[in-house]
């Protein structure tokens, strides 16, 4: 790397420890080792000072914000991503997180490796606003938010997929929730499965009897589960879904703000109009929609769960698309 500045020097040394803490985390996965888990978690955080070094050398070498090209934007997006990472592991405390979040953040480190990294000394007249940089970087955080969603939803359905393979069905229901006649039936139709009822304070597991239905439960406190993820286990379906939900939640805000009232302030100031059908604009718009529809569908259809998983899958799909659009269509995104 002799040659580079500083800056893009130490863009590759966060993703050496992005990659470091990639490998931690699927050997994390297979093993549930403490001590695996802290060097994932502690090999993320190099990465992460690492790379906010970068952004912040950059930023003194440019004299401006460090976000007007697509090698910054994807180096911001990933960096936004790791923030909100980071941000889940302190707050409910599960490493295995990382274990499906440490991919993505890996991807977008690799999109922005293969993109141009020549510091813009003297911007165009489109890019000298401070919209700017309330446009891009509130937008950056509400896609790193979605990025985690999407993650956490894989990790949800990988987790159901477990389920349903070892128990034959489950029911998770986040009420006080009592096993119903038509529980127990349905248990003793599939005899030998598993009904699995999840509430705010206790999870039961009531096994259907293979030779009559008959039901037997257990109940476990929620301390005592959440002991046991911490050492290792995957978190439950509960967890993972509201994990999803408050991730969309907190991304939503921001990057209604960020992509769609400050880019259309900042269009306006740089090209005149509030919207020009630009190939970057009709993507954001469609993000928009989809998550806009996700809210609605979760708070008044009640959709959670898996169907809540797959949208922030396709959601967060949906902004690589564009982003890659903004790649190969051009338009007045298209900085270089």
């Amino acid at each position: 790397m002799s040659g580079t500045s500083i800056d893009v020097r130490l863009f590759w040394y966060a993703f050496l420890a992005y990659l470091a803490a990639f490998g931690a985390f699927a050997l994390y996965g297979a093993t549930r080792g403490r001590r695996v888990g802290w060097a994932a978690n502690a090999a993320l955080t190099t990465g992460f000072l690492l790379h906010s070094a970068g952004i912040a050398w950059r930023w003194h070498l440019a004299g401006h914000w460090p976000m007007t090209n697509m090698f910054e934007y994807a180096s911001l997006l990933s960096w936004m991503a790791v923030i909100s990472y980071l941000y889940i592991a302190v707050k409910y405390r599960r490493n295995i997180v990382g274990v499906f979040v440490a991919p993505v953040v890996v991807a977008l480190m690799t999109c922005a490796s293969l993109l141009p990294k020549e510091i813009s000394q003297q911007l165009v007249p489109a890019l000298q606003s401070y919209w700017l940089a309330i446009h891009v970087s509130l937008a950056a955080l509400g896609e790193g938010a979605f990025a985690v969603a999407f993650a956490v939803s894989v990790m949800y359905l990988v987790q159901e997929m477990r389920h349903r393979r070892r128990s034959g069905t489950v029911v998770a229901l986040h009420a006080d929730a009592v096993p119903t006649k038509a529980m127990q039936q349905a248990a003793a139709t599939v005899g030998g499965s598993t009904v699995e009822v999840l509430d705010a304070d206790t999870e039961h597991f009531f096994d259907a009897a293979a030779n009559g239905g008959g039901i037997t439960g257990s109940t476990r406190s929620r301390r005592h589960h959440d002991e046991n993820e911490r050492t290792g286990r995957l978190p439950s379906l509960r967890l993972l879904d509201e994990i999803n939900y408050r991730a969309v939640a907190v991304g939503y805000p921001l990057y209604t703000i960020g992509a769609l009232f400050a880019g259309a302030i900042w269009a306006y100031n740089a090209w005149g109009s509030f919207w020009s059908w630009d190939p970057k604009e009709v993507g954001a718009l469609i993000i928009w929609l989809f998550y806009t529809a996700y809210l609605h569908a979760r708070m008044q259809r009640q959709w959670s769960e898996r169907r809540a998983a797959w949208l922030s899958v396709a959601g967060f799909s949906m902004t690589i698309l564009s982003f890659l659009g903004n790649l190969w269509l051009g338009g007045n995104h298209a900085y270089k």
